[in-house]
C-alpha cells in the first residue's frame, strides 16, 4: 500500500490524522470533491526544479502556482516544473503523481504557500489517488519544517 510508509512515519511521531478512501480521483479538485472536502482544504504536491534540485510546492487545490514568485521566494537563477518522468522514480512507493508533501521522507525541501496556513486542518494524496491523509496543519508544519512564503495565487473554486 502507498500509504505504509506515511502512516508510519505520523504514527512514529504520535500524529493524530484520519485515513480517508474514495473514489479514484487524478486532480486536487477531483479529490476534494470525491471526498467531500472544501477544495481550499486539500492541498497539492508541485513538483520542481530550484537551480536544477527537485523540490516540492504545496498549495491548497484552488490556488496556482506563480513560478517567477516561488524563484524570488527561494532566491533561485531558474524554478521549472518537473515531468512525471524527472520524479517518478523518487516516489517508488507512491502512485504517478499521487506524492504526499512530504519532502522530508524523500530528501528534497518543501515550500508551503502562506495561505495553506490558514486552515486548521490540511488534506492530501497519500500516496495513491483513491486515499487521503487529513490532519492538523500545525502537526504537519512540525514535521516537514517548510519553507513558508507566498508563490500563489487564487483561481476559481469549483468545490
Amino acid at each position: 500500500m502507498p500509504a505504509n510508509k506515511l502512516k508510519r512515519f505520523l504514527d512514529e511521531n504520535h500524529i493524530r490524522y484520519i485515513s480517508i478512501r474514495h473514489s479514484p480521483a487524478y486532480t486536487a479538485q477531483e479529490t476534494a470533491a470525491s471526498a467531500h472536502i472544501p477544495g481550499k482544504e486539500v492541498i497539492k504536491t508541485v513538483m520542481l526544479y530550484i537551480d536544477g534540485e527537485l523540490a516540492m510546492a504545496v498549495l491548497p487545490s484552488t490556488r496556482m502556482l506563480d513560478l517567477e514568485l516561488l524563484r524570488h521566494v527561494a532566491d533561485a537563477e531558474s524554478v521549472t516544473l518537473a515531468t512525471e518522468n524527472q520524479f517518478k522514480d523518487r516516489f517508488p512507493d507512491c502512485e504517478a503523481g499521487a506524492m504526499p508533501p512530504f519532502g522530508n521522507l524523500y530528501e528534497m525541501p518543501v515550500y508551503v504557500d502562506r495561505s495553506v496556513t490558514l486552515d486548521e486542518q490540511i488534506a492530501f494524496n497519500a500516496g495513491s489517488h483513491a486515499e487521503l491523509i487529513q490532519l492538523d496543519y500545525g502537526d504537519y508544519e512540525r514535521l516537514v519544517h517548510p519553507i513558508i512564503a507566498e508563490f500563489a495565487y487564487m483561481t476559481k473554486a469549483r468545490v
